[in-house]
């Protein structure tokens, strides 16, 4: 099952990994950037290269590695370790990519420049998903969002785009910074399923289960999802039509198709 919930978690707190690796969290980040201060960045590093000596059994362990030499000193640090999956990497562009070869990546869409550089990023062979990174981007662009926050769909959808025709993994979608806030948080992440997200980052463990119980396929979209397969097998291929009159055709494949990937074998 590809994980719904990508939960951070400070690299200088080691106190606090076991707690995330057990949170229900499909994957854990292990924060060496923005979680820690300069004075801590050392510590933070032995830290999560201690903790990555074990694997997590089911569940994914990610490093948002710092930008720079910082990061390239990170990447060596963690590079080889059993218990790494993959790496975040921060303000990413085709450029800053050079560094990551041999990891498997998720590049945060955190600058202007990402945006218009998003052909580029998803055809680096490293990356195998994309990932909003909004309070930099807002942040870089001058934008207050709205309630709505109308003006950053726009961005979203052009993430969402580059990720299908670059032939990645549908992205994952920016934090909800408003911890306390889970009935918002559940329609803030329904919205960004319903637009191609297949996953959120979370900042607070009591997030991890409002957006699993979102993200992930209901038993009814999987029942559904195998009767267009085998309703189609049946037919032997080409269109057909379903039950209730509805014509199934390569689109409906692909849809059903993506639900079982989300929920494994």
């Amino acid at each position: 099952m590809t994980p719904a919930t990508y939960l951070y978690v400070p690299g200088d707190r080691p106190e606090r990994f076991a707690k995330a690796v057990a949170s229900g969290a499909g994957a854990v980040i292990l924060d060496l950037e923005d979680a820690v201060s300069v004075g801590a960045k050392a510590e933070a590093r032995a830290a999560v290269v201690e903790h990555l000596g074990t694997p997590a059994d089911g569940v994914e362990q990610w490093v948002r590695v710092n930008a720079g030499s910082l990061g390239s000193e990170d990447l060596d640090a963690i590079r080889g370790r059993p218990g790494l999956h993959g790496v975040f990497a921060p303000k990413a562009t085709a450029a800053s990519l050079a560094a990551f070869v041999d990891l498997p990546v998720c590049a945060l869409v955190e600058s202007a420049g990402a945006m218009l550089d998003l052909p580029g990023i998803v055809a680096h062979d490293a990356v195998v998903i994309l990932a909003m990174g909004e309070v930099d981007l807002t942040a870089d662009l001058g934008v207050v969002p709205s309630a709505d926050e109308r003006e950053l769909w726009p961005f979203r959808m052009q993430v969402v785009a580059a990720s299908v025709a670059g032939g990645k993994r549908p992205p994952i979608g920016p934090v909800h910074t408003a911890v306390r806030d889970l009935d918002g948080l559940r329609e803030h992440t329904a919205g960004l399923r319903r637009a191609g997200f297949e996953a959120r980052q979370a900042i607070h463990p009591d997030q991890v289960a409002v957006i699993n119980d979102v993200m992930t396929p209901t038993a009814e979209e999987v029942d559904e999802a195998h009767a267009v397969l085998a309703l189609l097998a049946a037919a032997g291929g080409g269109v057909c039509v379903d039950a209730t009159g509805r014509m199934v055709d390569e689109a409906v494949l692909r849809r059903a198709r993506r639900t079982l990937e989300r929920v494994g074998p």
